[in-house]
């Protein structure tokens, strides 16, 4: 049902490198770009991820319970997007760890604030 979540940046080229380096561990790369946006994903009939400018020229703002939860293939893969996401500039929410019956989650925020979560199930 999710096609794709969009993030605002007020340092879009800083947080494209970010993205770059962070879903290349996910075997995600741009899959579109368009002057001030950018699309990453594993293909274009799966859920990506978007970084913006925000289209009314005005800051971009962190939404308040906004999170973008990326899905991995095992709880070596959460730790390692999660330290990944720290090494670049971004921010702890939550260590990984298990968070429910099954649901091995990490939490952070990129260069913007803008939550993210790298989780398995398994």
């Amino acid at each position: 049902m999710l096609g794709y979540v969009t993030l605002g940046s007020n340092q879009f080229e800083q947080a494209a490198s970010f993205y770059d380096d962070l879903f290349e561990l996910c075997g995600a790369g741009r899959l579109m770009e368009l002057d001030g946006f950018i699309l990453w994903g594993t293909s274009l009939d799966e859920a990506a991820v978007a970084l913006t400018k925000p289209y009314d020229g005005q800051p971009a703002t962190v939404g308040n319970g906004v999170m973008a939860a990326i899905r991995t293939d095992s709880q070596d893969a959460v730790k390692a997007l999660y330290s990944k996401a720290l090494e670049l500039g971004g921010t702890d929410e939550g260590a990984p760890g298990q968070r429910g019956d099954g649901f091995y989650a990490a939490y952070f925020r990129d260069l913007d604030g803008n939550k993210l979560n790298a989780f398995y199930l398994g």
